[in-house]
């Protein structure tokens, strides 16, 4: 029997009114934002349809405890982190999360670490926050990324009071090990710092790897640490506006229970219905999506070794996003290039920072067939070139 994961049609994606299959027309193949081309998973669909049928359109209850508990649930089952439901506060996504933990947690217009490459709405969310970006690039060995914590060290000797940290990784695709979290507690600790720990690809590690939640490794990360997560990566409901706010220390519960009711955007009642069905029905659907991005992650490996000679790729430990080097292919703008001459639209690397403008990033989570035609069409691109 055919994969579902194998299962995907052009002409129904282009049906879909979302970006990623849109923005750039019928012609192009589109490899850029983080959506899947899947459809989504059963138990999240019949949620979605009971809340339609429910005409479940109007304002929230002030009970959240159903989203909390599964919320919680989930993150015990999945990565033994054990947090009371009273300590998770749902919003509408993890930027709206990540900006209210800045304005309400962190020292009003100093500067907030970003490591990069970084996913680039931080860098706008941070400003929209009122404080300033430090830019500290991630140190990076036989392309394999990691936390340089000799520049954040200086960055906060400078006057830097939190640390944005996006893992697993967006772009690198890092999974980080519980002993570079140490580290970098450590470096925190020592500054009277805090982190804002973004962890919504958490739920997309491939074997050999494993997500452990920042917070959950010491109480003295705890004691500096808000988490924001949310089901929107794993299960692929971005669009439906529903996030957590995982608060892992008594001072950051007390003060988000005391946020007016407007101070943070809510979650939608569709969202919700959706994020439930995905952490307490969704997990095996995700345990069959991973095994199929591990396969296709690990093929990307030899097709840029025939297609793309020379571009730097390391499969990522987490996330279904790719990370590529085009620096050897000479080109000075190469998600324009593939764009304009292979029709296939992937990441400017540029827009993740300082350093990264010959890298683009592509999203793999598609069917074998569609990630083939990307990356030859990519390899046809450079060849015709020259």
């Amino acid at each position: 029997m055919t994969s579902p994961f194998e299962d995907v049609d052009l002409e129904r994606l282009r049906r879909r009114r979302t970006a990623k299959w849109t923005l750039y027309g019928d012609e192009v193949l589109a490899a850029w934002v983080a959506e899947m081309d899947f459809r989504v998973a059963p138990p999240v669909r019949a949620a979605l349809l009971a809340a339609i049928d429910r005409e479940d359109f109007g304002y929230l209850v002030a009970d959240l405890s159903e989203l909390t508990t599964a919320c919680c649930g989930y993150l015990q089952d999945a990565h033994g982190w054990e947090v009371p439901p009273t300590r998770v506060f749902p919003v509408a996504d993890v930027l709206a999360g990540i900006r209210a933990v800045l304005e309400q947690l962190v020292t009003p217009g100093s500067e907030v670490i970003v490591p990069t490459p970084a996913y680039p709405p931080f860098f706008e969310i941070v400003a929209l926050s009122g404080h300033r970006v430090v830019e500290v690039p991630l140190a990076v060995d036989d392309g394999r990324h990691s936390l340089d914590l000799d520049a954040v060290d200086a960055a906060f000797a400078a006057g830097a009071r939190a640390l944005v940290l996006c893992n697993p990784h967006n772009p690198t695709g890092r999974v980080f090990t519980r002993e570079e979290m140490t580290a970098l507690t450590a470096v925190v600790e020592r500054h009277g710092a805090r982190v804002v720990s973004d962890e919504v690809h958490a739920p997309l590690v491939y074997p050999g790897h494993r997500h452990v939640p920042y917070a959950s490794t010491s109480e003295t990360a705890a004691a500096h640490t808000t988490t924001v997560m949310s089901a929107s990566k794993a299960w692929n409901i971005p669009g439906l506006r529903c996030a957590q706010v995982v608060a892992s220390n008594h001072p950051d519960a007390a003060l988000w229970r005391s946020l007016g009711s407007f101070a943070v955007p809510a979650p939608t009642p569709i969202g919700i219905a959706a994020s439930v069905a995905a952490y307490t029905d969704g997990r095996d659907w995700l345990s069959d999506l991973l095994v199929h991005l591990d396969a296709r992650r690990r093929h990307l490996v030899d097709l840029v070794a025939n297609e793309l000679p020379g571009v730097g790729y390391r499969a990522p430990e987490g996330t279904y996003l790719a990370w590529l080097d085009c620096a050897a292919l000479g080109l000075d703008d190469p998600a324009r290039f593939f764009l304009d001459h292979a029709a296939v639209a992937v990441n400017d690397g540029a827009s993740f920072g300082l350093g990264a403008e010959r890298h683009v990033r592509l999203n793999f989570a598609t069917s074998t067939e569609l990630l083939e035609r990307i990356v030859t069409a990519m390899g046809a691109a450079v060849r015709a070139r020259g």
